[in-house]
């Protein structure tokens, strides 16, 4: 299972993404991870990544592209994986149809849906310093001015699911189950 998961910060994506990486024996990959993976070890991408990013710049995706690749071709994503934060960008997304092995494809996307209001409230229950009311509104312009061709992409091949990010975490991870299963 080649599987895709995004939504807005606080959606539910770490919680859901432990029961699908646990139920269907398949790696979560983080983005984020990788990014402070690389960085943390050094590597001729991390030191490129810590650069841009000291610089209060964004990523180019050459770079991310590049650290998501080298992820995707180790072991144990032979039988799958659950890819988190990636792709962000068209060009991201495009770069990753080549980067899946001939004759493979990703399997579903999962799309979680969560209220404004819901986040805010969610967030902020969290307590961090980034966690201010007005940061969290500028996130989420952000995810959604970046997100939404992405959900456009791959609405338009067929395999996007929305998932409505509100309920129980057992009612969400059910209905994430169903669309995984339609999709497989």
């Amino acid at each position: 299972m080649r599987i895709l998961i995004f939504g807005p910060p606080g959606a539910g994506k770490g919680t859901q993404a432990q029961f699908i990486s646990k139920r269907y024996n398949i790696p979560h990959i983080s983005t984020g991870d990788i990014f402070r993976e690389n960085i943390r070890n050094n590597t001729p991408l991390g030191i490129e990544a810590k650069r841009y990013s000291e610089a209060g710049e964004l990523v180019p995706d050459m770079v991310t592209n590049a650290m998501v690749r080298e992820r995707l071709l180790q072991e144990d994503t032979a039988d799958g994986f659950l890819l988190d934060g990636f792709p962000r960008t068209p060009a991201q997304a495009d770069a990753l149809e080549h980067m899946l092995p001939e004759g493979t494809k990703l399997n579903t996307v999962l799309n979680m849906i969560v209220t404004e209001d819901e986040i805010i409230s969610r967030l902020g229950k969290r307590g961090r310093s980034d966690d201010e009311e007005s940061t969290i509104r500028k996130r989420l312009r952000i995810y959604r001015d970046t997100t939404k061709p992405i959900a456009e992409y791959y609405r338009a091949k067929g395999i996007l699911t929305d998932i409505q990010g509100i309920g129980t975490i057992e009612d969400i991870t059910r209905c994430i189950i169903e669309a995984i299963e339609k999709h497989k």
